[in-house]
C-alpha cells in the first residue's frame, strides 16, 4: 500500500460531506482521504486534489472518476487554483501535513534517517534545495536556526557548530555521514527522538513547510463557503499550533481581535475543542499515527 491514511473515518466524518458538494483534498498522497470522500459524494459532486509529489500523481491517475481534479502543486497555492479551475468557494477542505510511507519507505527520496541514503528530503523533484545543500552551504548561525526553531534541538547551537566545521573541509551527502558526526550528542535510549528531530528541522526547511502550512490556512479562510468545513491533520506542535490558533482567532499567530461586542473575531467555529487523536485499535495497526492531532473547525 501506498500509504495507510490517518483517522480515515474520523476526519471524513469531519467534513460532513453534502453529496453535491465541491471538496479539496489539500494533501493527496495516496488518494486514501480522497477515495473515502468520493464514496460519499453524487455523481453531481466534485473533488479537487492537490499534491506536488511526481508519484502521487501516478496514484491520482489510477482514480478513474470524472469527479476528481489533480492539481500538481504544493497547497498553499490554493486560491490561486480554486480560482484558474473557477471555483471561488468549495465547501471543505481536508490536508493531512504528514509525510507519507511511501515517501519515507522510498530509499531515495532520503526521509528516512534509519536508512543509509543521500540526503535529498524534497516533497517535489522540481524544488533546488536539497538537505545535503543545507547541511554543506548554510552559515553557522542559519543552521543554529533551523535546528532550534525546526527540530526544537536544545543542543542546537552546538549541533550546528559542528557540522560547520565539518563541511568546511570535507562534504556531508549521506544520512550514515550525518548520523557518524552527530554520534556524541545522541542521547543514550533516545537516538530515535534525536534524529527525528535532526531529519524534521531538515525537511522543514527544505520545503518550506511550515510557510506553506501558514499560506494555504490563510488561503482557506477565504475560500470556505459558509457552513463549509476546515480538516487539519498534524504531526507535530510547528503544524499544529498555525492550526489551532487560525480556528481560535482567524490568523495563524494566534492575535486575539475583538469584535464590537468583545467578542474574538474569528471566521471559524471549532466543532473539536480538543484534538481528536487514533484510537488504540489503530495505533495497533498503524504505528506511525501516534503522534496524529486531528482538529475540525466550521466557517461561519
Amino acid at each position: 500500500m501506498y500509504h495507510t491514511p490517518v483517522l480515515l473515518e474520523e476526519s471524513v466524518d469531519g467534513l460532513n460531506i453534502r453529496k453535491n458538494g465541491i471538496y479539496v483534498d489539500a494533501t493527496f498522497g495516496g488518494g486514501g482521504h480522497s477515495k473515502e470522500i468520493l464514496k460519499r459524494l453524487s455523481p453531481g459532486g466534485r473533488l479537487i486534489v492537490f499534491d506536488q509529489d511526481e508519484d502521487a500523481k501516478k496514484e491520482a491517475k489510477k482514480i478513474n472518476d470524472k469527479r476528481i481534479v489533480f492539481v500538481e502543486a504544493n497547497f498553499r497555492y490554493i486560491k490561486n487554483y480554486l480560482n484558474y479551475n473557477n471555483l471561488e468557494k468549495v465547501d471543505g477542505i481536508i490536508a493531512d501535513f504528514g509525510v507519507s510511507s511511501h515517501q519515507i519507505d522510498s530509499k531515495e527520496r532520503g526521509f528516512s534517517w534509519m536508512q543509509s541514503i543521500t540526503l535529498d528530503m524534497r516533497m517535489s523533484n522540481e524544488s533546488s534545495l536539497t538537505a545535503e545543500d543545507i547541511l554543506n552551504t548554510y552559515s553557522r548561525e542559519k543552521l543554529v536556526s533551523i535546528f532550534r526553531k525546526y527540530g526544537e534541538l536544545k543542543n542546537a547551537r552546538v549541533i550546528a557548530q559542528t557540522i560547520f566545521n565539518y563541511c568546511q573541509n570535507a562534504k556531508l551527502t549521506t544520512v550514515d555521514e550525518l548520523k557518524d558526526l552527530l554520534k556524541a550528542f545522541t542521547p543514550k535510549l533516545k537516538s530515535h527522538k534525536f534524529f527525528a528531530q535532526v531529519f524534521q528541522a531538515l525537511r522543514i526547511e527544505v520545503n518550506d513547510e511550515i510557510n506553506a502550512i501558514r499560506d494555504f490556512l490563510d488561503s482557506s479562510t477565504k475560500v470556505l463557503n459558509k457552513k463549509g468545513r476546515l480538516v487539519c491533520i498534524a504531526y507535530h506542535s510547528l503544524e499544529d499550533r498555525p492550526i489551532k490558533n487560525i480556528i481560535r482567532t482567524g490568523n495563524c499567530d494566534g492575535i486575539i481581535e475583538k469584535d464590537f461586542y468583545g467578542k474574538i473575531d474569528s471566521p471559524f467555529a471549532a466543532i473539536t475543542n480538543k484534538p481528536i487523536v487514533p484510537s488504540k485499535e489503530e495505533l495497533e495497526k498503524n504505528s506511525r499515527s501516534r503522534s496524529a492531532k486531528l482538529r475540525i473547525a466550521e466557517k461561519k
